[in-house]
């Protein structure tokens, strides 16, 4: 099984979270939840989301959601 890493920091991921099979770990989240929106810092975690969970989507990659049946 393919070690995952976090796609801002690219560390070993052994916690955080996993949006769209791509994973941000718990030290990049919670730098992403306080960073300011006027940083530089910002427009990074902006292009990293962009890059690896957002344009995937947009490029038309297979998408395979799980359907709940409540």
């Amino acid at each position: 099984m393919k070690k995952r890493c976090c796609i801002v920091c690219g560390k070993p991921l052994k916690n955080g979270i996993i949006v769209n099979g791509k994973g941000v770990c718990l030290n990049c989240e919670q730098k992403i939840i306080k960073v300011n929106m006027d940083t530089d810092f910002y427009k990074y975690y902006k292009d990293c989301i962009k890059k690896f969970i957002i344009c995937p989507w947009i490029r038309g990659e297979d998408r395979r959601c799980q359907i709940y049946h409540l």
